[in-house]
C-alpha cells in the first residue's frame, strides 16, 4: 500500500529527509517515532502532497508522488484517497459538527446530500459523538474535536490515514479518548501511518514501527523488537 523509495527533502540546502525508504503494508499500521525534528512530520506531509520533494519517490494508495511537485489533479485524486489527521483540530468554526464532517464528501466527492449525512452520521457515532451532531466545535473538548477531524478525514473513505501526532495538543484524558478511536481503526483494518512520542500506544497498535533521526531512517522493527 505504501512504498518510499530513497526520499530526500532539503530546506535551506540542509537534508530534512535524507534518502528515507520504507513499506507499509495494507491494513498494517506502522507508527514513526524519533527526537523532535528527526523529519517524521515532513516525511508524513511528503506522503500527502503537503510538502515538495527534491529525490526519490513515494507510491501511496496506488498515487505515485515524483519530485519536484505534482499537479493539482493528481493531489486533488490522491487526498480522495489519503486522508490526514494533524495536531491541531482544523474544524470550521462557523459549521455544526455534523456539516464539517458531510463538507468533503458533499464539495469533492459530489455525494449527495442525503448520503454524505447518513455517512457522517455513522462515523459521528463510531467516534462516540453521536450526541453533538449539531454542537459547533468552539463548544467542544480538544478531544472531541479531535475526533470530529477523524470523522472527518474517514468521511471521504481513505484507503491510507495519516496521523500526525493526533494527541500532542491534548492532556492525557483527551489523549486517551483519541488513541482509543484510532486503535479501534487499527483493529477494523485501517491502512494508517502515526507520528507519536506515545510508545504505550505504539506497543498496542503498531504491526511496524520505523526510527527516524537526522532525518534518516536508524532502526525499525515491529513493536516488539523496537519498543520491548
Amino acid at each position: 500500500m505504501i512504498e518510499i523509495d530513497s526520499l530526500t527533502k532539503r530546506r535551506a540546502g540542509k537534508p530534512v529527509l535524507d534518502g528515507v525508504s520504507l513499506r507499509g503494508a495494507e491494513a498494517g499500521v506502522t507508527v514513526l517515532v524519533g527526537a523532535s525534528g528527526s523529519g517524521k512530520s515532513t516525511l508524513l506531509r511528503c506522503m500527502n502532497g503537503l510538502e515538495i520533494f527534491e529525490g526519490g519517490t513515494i507510491t501511496i494508495a496506488g498515487h505515485r508522488l515524483a519530485a519536484g511537485g505534482q499537479s493539482i489533479a493528481a493531489l486533488d485524486d490522491l487526498r480522495r484517497d489519503v486522508g490526514m489527521v494533524f495536531q491541531q483540530f482544523n474544524l470550521f468554526p462557523h459549521l455544526s459538527v455534523l456539516d464539517n464532517v458531510m463538507l468533503a464528501p458533499r464539495v469533492v466527492a459530489k455525494v449527495p446530500v442525503e448520503e454524505a449525512r447518513c455517512r457522517a452520521v455513522d462515523l459521528l457515532d463510531r467516534v462516540g459523538l453521536s450526541a453533538f451532531v449539531a454542537a459547533r466545535p468552539a463548544t467542544l473538548s480538544g478531544g472531541q474535536q479531535q475526533r470530529v477531524a477523524i470523522a472527518r478525514a474517514l468521511a471521504m473513505r481513505p484507503r491510507v490515514m495519516l496521523f500526525d501526532e493526533p494527541t500532542s495538543a491534548l492532556d492525557p484524558t483527551m489523549t486517551s479518548e483519541v488513541l482509543d478511536v484510532i486503535l479501534d481503526l487499527a483493529k477494523a483494518g485501517q491502512t494508517m501511518v502515526v507520528v507519536t512520542h506515545d510508545h504505550g500506544f505504539a506497543k498496542r497498535a503498531a504491526t511496524w514501527v520505523v526510527e527516524l533521526a537526522a532525518g534518516r531512517i536508524v532502526r525499525q522493527g515491529t513493536a516488539a523488537a523496537m519498543l520491548g
